[in-house]
């Protein structure tokens, strides 16, 4: 899976041996780990412990795959709680120098692209913080709508609301080229 646009490539490709060096590097940035709320300062045995578990791919109802862009890892998108109807929409940028240069919003389309055209998937949702303003742009940007108010959670070590999203196939098929 592959968006090529403005000289910027992002890829989306499954998770293999090897990326556990990656998560390791993003775990250093305690700016990235409060961002996506990762415990900062976790050492990097236990880090890629984490990520081979995922690499292995054991859980059936969560799929992450990776985001590459110029050939390397940068970061990863997520199906969570998937069923053969839903699942739930999660992104992180590992690399803080892309934050805010549409990376994101291209890899968004392309796990959104694989959700409804390649699973079949009827709805994909998304929770995100509410102070969390840039997650929410990008939920727009992707054509999420606002459906509701969820409970507190942790983000940047407070409590606080988050809001769910939703994008239905039929809403993502007028979105896509």
């Amino acid at each position: 899976m592959e968006l090529r646009g403005q000289e910027l490539t992002v890829t989306l490709r499954s998770l293999r041996p090897g990326d556990e060096e990656a998560a390791v590097r993003w775990a250093a940035d305690p700016e990235f780990c409060r961002a996506a709320g990762w415990t900062v300062g976790l050492a990097g045995r236990v880090v890629r412990r984490h990520w081979q578990g995922i690499i292995a791919g054991t859980a059936p109802d969560f799929r992450r795959l990776g985001v590459e862009y110029g050939g390397r890892l940068v970061g990863y998108v997520d199906l969570a709680g998937l069923s053969v109807v839903s699942g739930e929409f999660g992104i992180a940028l590992g690399e803080r120098a892309l934050w805010g240069r549409g990376v994101g919003t291209r890899a968004g389309r392309l796990l959104l692209a694989h959700a409804f055209d390649d699973l079949g998937l009827h709805t994909v949702t998304a929770e995100v913080h509410r102070p969390n303003l840039p997650s929410h742009a990008l939920m727009r940007r992707l054509g999420f709508r606002e459906v509701g108010e969820g409970g507190p959670d942790e983000y940047r070590g407070e409590r606080v609301p988050t809001v769910w999203y939703a994008l239905g196939r039929e809403d993502w098929a007028k979105l896509s080229p």
